[in-house]
């Protein structure tokens, strides 16, 4: 009871809701632009955790998380838009729904469907932290390690539908993350020499390249705004509520299952909405109108949305194993605030766990509440030319960036992982697998260094390592199996409309070989660099780098074999965009950074968006100002370059 208490009381604070009440506008925001989604926001976030309390910054965290399934159900009803890959079903029924003139229905329903999913989630949650301590106390670092492993490898197998890409994903996540020292010896590895690198790379480069980068400039390739055409919200806010409540049983059945598919890592957002819209269809008597603007065909996904976001944080605080690419992020956070997942989080810290829970449960609330009440005027962000938000986000992006180490390194190193990125998002390649990777990796290579000094070479003959290794390799060899099953079943029944299409021809583009050209290189090098090192500093990257080789062998082999299409690319163009960040970059460090910020922001705005002067130099000077008091405020010292001693020179006369 003094546990519940204490949480009540830190989650009652006015701090705390103040911080997880910014985290919710964040959340919603983040979630109507496209492509976005949970990882780049939280991304975005973790610079600003560094001195915060626990509590504090766990619920700013929580209140983006929780609300970001919310808010990307504007552009899914409104738009057609999908805001993330959790959002795709919503637009099957929503879309046409907002064409009839029902969008204020379609909206009302998802919003609430999305609260009680929400809270359905943070009870489903609350129950397994109830019942796992003598689960998590019984695991050693053998099994820990071993766990790790099942979760990488269920990451990789469901990742995209091909295994040798999540393999090979996950397996560069772990090689990136094993840049630095080596815990078990000390010894510097994949450093270049460069001292940048001589205590790894920081989480929210990583996140912020191989997520947000490649997603704004994929958004500014193709040169249009988030919204062509306005929709109009019509009428029937209330009628929304009630097909909620007329459909109770679906909306529990819904939120229950897509809390136990978040728990499982490598599902949650990119299946559970397919996943629940085909169980409200088969659950149904008249499925008629499905895909033509049914009701239950939003209230299905939306209710399971939010639930999975809640069930992902199971793995993630019981185990340190992210259910998503949002939890990864969030592990990170954790790690940042000074938490370690694991025992930790159901003893001498049960009071956080518990904050976590109900910050959830609040933030989903809040969320609805906020999307209800301002469905009108939040649905005008959604009608902004993104080249118009561009700017301001490319800004935002490079100083979070910057709070990693705050050095030039900060800009280069997220440069190079957003080429990745790029080449990651054209090629079709899983990226959450990579960024999964990456931030399991420091922990399995513990796990694994401990489990040799503590059991020595027979850890993998305990009783849970062999349990645990037979479900690795049922992850692997299950999928294809139900995948091979689900086609011939298919196969025999009459189609409806409704199925995600597969690709009638294999194709691979330019951007495939030169991803696998690039992986395959960094894999060998990497094997050259650690080849002479001691046993315990190579051990674990080696493992890492046969699992890119190999992936990446077959992948070649497979293409070469395999008649694959040739498709055009994107990537010369995208790779331009990559060249002007260097070049942003470059000028934080020559001309300053305050002046590069409003010297980029009033060109582009004004080339490129086609802004008129005055927006343009409004825009630009007003996250010039936001920028600087941004920096008082945290005692930030940006680059200064030649021309920024002359401009805070001026302001410090005038303030």
């Amino acid at each position: 009871m003094a546990v519940l208490l204490s949480a009540l009381d830190q989650i009652l604070s006015l701090t705390h809701l103040i911080y997880l009440v910014g985290g919710v506008l964040v959340g919603l925001v983040v979630g109507i632009i496209p492509g976005l989604g949970g990882i780049a926001g939280m991304s975005l976030l973790l610079p600003f955790l560094y001195g915060m309390e626990p509590s504090v910054g766990l619920g700013m965290l929580m209140g983006l998380v929780a609300v970001i399934p919310t808010g990307d159900t504007f552009t899914s009803v409104l738009m057609g838009i999908p805001g993330s890959s959790s959002s795709q079903a919503t637009v099957m029924d929503g879309f046409p729904l907002a064409k009839k003139g029902q969008a204020a229905r379609a909206l009302s329903a998802a919003f609430l469907c999305s609260m009680v999913g929400g809270v359905v989630g943070a009870i489903v949650l609350s129950v397994f932290i109830l019942v796992a301590r003598p689960v998590v106390l019984a695991f050693s670092s053998a099994e820990l390690f071993m766990l790790t492993l099942l979760g990488l490898s269920v990451v990789a197998a469901l990742s995209g539908g091909n295994l040798f890409k999540g393999l090979a994903a996950c397996g560069f996540g772990l090689l990136i993350g094993s840049v630095g020292s080596a815990p078990a010896t000390g010894e510097f590895r994949f450093t270049l020499g460069i001292d940048y690198l001589y205590d790894g790379i920081p989480l929210v480069v990583v996140g912020l390249g191989i997520f947000a980068l490649p997603e704004i400039i994929s958004l500014l390739v193709q040169n249009k705004a988030i919204a062509s055409t306005p929709n109009k919200l019509g009428h029937g806010l209330m009628q929304g509520f009630k097909d909620v409540f007329a459909n109770l049983p679906l909306v529990g059945k819904s939120s229950v299952f897509g809390s136990l598919i978040g728990a499982i890592p490598g599902l949650g957002g990119s299946v559970v909405d397919w996943m629940t819209y085909s169980f409200a269809m088969n659950g149904s008597k008249d499925t008629s109108q499905f895909g033509k603007g049914d009701i239950r065909g939003v209230i299905a996904p939306e209710s399971a949305n939010n639930a999975c976001a809640s069930g992902s944080m199971i793995p993630t605080l019981l185990f340190g194993i992210p259910g998503s690419g949002s939890a990864a992020v969030f592990l990170g956070g954790m790690l940042l605030l000074g938490l370690q997942p694991g025992v930790s989080m159901i003893t001498t810290n049960l009071d956080l766990t518990y904050t976590i829970i109900w910050s959830l449960a609040l933030a989903n609330i809040l969320g609805a509440i906020f999307c209800i009440s301002f469905t009108r005027p939040i649905s005008l962000l959604t009608y902004v030319k993104f080249s118009i938000l561009a700017p301001i986000i490319l800004t935002l992006i490079l100083f979070a960036a910057y709070q990693a180490t705050r050095s030039l390194g900060d800009f280069m190193v997220l440069g190079a992982i957003a080429t990745v990125g790029v080449m990651m998002k054209g090629a079709n390649w899983p990226r959450p697998a990579f960024l999964i990777g990456f931030v399991l990796s420091s922990g399995a290579e513990n796990y694994f260094f401990q489990s040799i000094q503590f059991y020595g070479s027979s850890w993998f003959l305990r009783p849970g390592v062999i349990a645990l290794a037979a479900l690795i390799v049922l992850g692997f060899v299950l999928p294809p199996m139900l995948k091979k099953r689900r086609l011939a079943k298919a196969s025999t029944q009459p189609k409806t409309g409704l199925e995600p299409e597969e690709p009638s021809v294999k194709t691979v583009s330019a951007t495939d070989w030169v991803l696998l050209a690039v992986l395959g290189g960094a894999g060998l090098y990497a094997l050259v660099d650690v080849w002479n090192m001691s046993t315990l500093t190579k051990a674990f990257p080696i493992i890492s780098i046969a699992i890119v080789l190999f992936s990446v062998a077959m992948l070649i082999v497979k293409y070469i074999r395999e008649q694959h299409q040739r498709v055009a690319s994107n990537l010369t163009t995208d790779l331009v965009y990559i060249v002007g960040f260097f070049m942003i970059a470059y000028g934080y460090y020559t001309l300053g950074f305050v002046t590069t910020t409003f010297v980029f922001s009033f060109l582009f705005l004004r080339y490129l968006a086609k802004a008129t002067y005055l927006k343009s130099s409004t825009i630009a000077i007003c996250l010039v100002i936001f920028l600087v008091v941004l920096g008082r405020i945290m005692n930030i010292e940006y680059p200064e370059g030649y021309f920024d001693p002359y401009f805070f020179d001026v302001v410090n006369r005038l303030f």
